[in-house]
């Protein structure tokens, strides 16, 4: 009983450890650290799914799925368990499989307003908007606060080129999360279409000192530079993302209108 209780505190201070590397954003110490954690508690739930987060933002699909499977496995009952699995299907694009897992994390787990908008981001990685604002509007009835709904929403206007509507909706987004960093991208994306070019060139730039490795933002200043005619300072950006992101919204069009200039 004692060696397991002393594995327990082990365990949970390496967790601990790897919580702290998180806020840093320090994956690859997160990782060993959330390792050592499961060596020494092998059921430990929270750990594997932290871990699968982890991998999944290193882009280490492979070893995402692993943790994902092992949690579905061992603990269906877990809403993190099959949140984790639709993330992992939602970044190699297998779209029907997140919705299932998506949506089982919803029946596990009803109060989440934040299930649902991956849901719906779901549809709208499918162009199928009208399924897509259907889903938001139930998260908004659940949590009108929640403020990736209405980051979503706003990308939704920007596809049906609303652009004014999309601007108000990522502005509610803004003033609920301030902290994150894709959301003054896509403000600073709609003010270069309201013809506010200088404004928006400053929110992307905020937004990638906030986050450095946002590909859409570094793809939002390529766009920037084709608006104001510079060739050399678009392709600088938009050309390696062709390659890096082929199926990037944007990046092909305004890599062409580029190359034209």
């Amino acid at each position: 009983m004692e060696a397991i209780e002393l594995d327990s505190t082990y365990s949970d201070a390496y967790f601990n450890k790897a919580m702290a590397h998180l806020r840093l954003n320090q994956l690859d110490e997160a990782i060993s650290d959330l390792s050592l954690a499961i060596k020494y508690q092998t059921n430990y739930e929270e750990a594997y799914f932290q871990r699968s987060l982890c991998y999944l933002d290193n882009g280490e699909y492979y070893k995402a799925r692993e943790d994902a499977n092992w949690m579905t496995k061992n603990a269906p009952e877990n809403w993190k368990s099959h949140f984790s699995k639709g993330l992992v299907d939602e970044k190699q694009k297998n779209f029907p499989e997140a919705i299932i897992a998506f949506q089982k994390a919803f029946e596990l787990n009803p109060s989440n307003s934040d299930l649902l908008v991956n849901q719906a981001t779901i549809h709208y990685y499918q162009k199928n908007y009208t399924e897509s604002e259907k889903i938001l509007t139930q998260a908004e009835q659940l949590n009108p606060a929640e403020p990736n709904l209405h980051n979503l929403r706003s990308m939704i206007l920007f596809d049906q080129k609303e652009f004014a509507k999309a601007l108000e909706s990522v502005e509610k987004a803004i003033t609920l999360a301030p902290q994150q960093a894709y959301f003054y991208n896509n403000k600073g994306l709609y003010l270069l279409f309201l013809n506010q070019h200088e404004e928006g060139l400053e929110l992307i730039n905020q937004s990638i000192r906030m986050d450095s490795k946002n590909p859409f933002a570094l793809r939002n200043k390529g766009i920037y530079y084709v608006i104001k005619g510079d060739k050399i300072s678009a392709l600088q950006y938009l050309d390696q993302l062709s390659r890096d992101y082929p199926d990037m919204d944007l990046v092909q069009e305004y890599l062409e209108k580029a190359r034209a200039l």
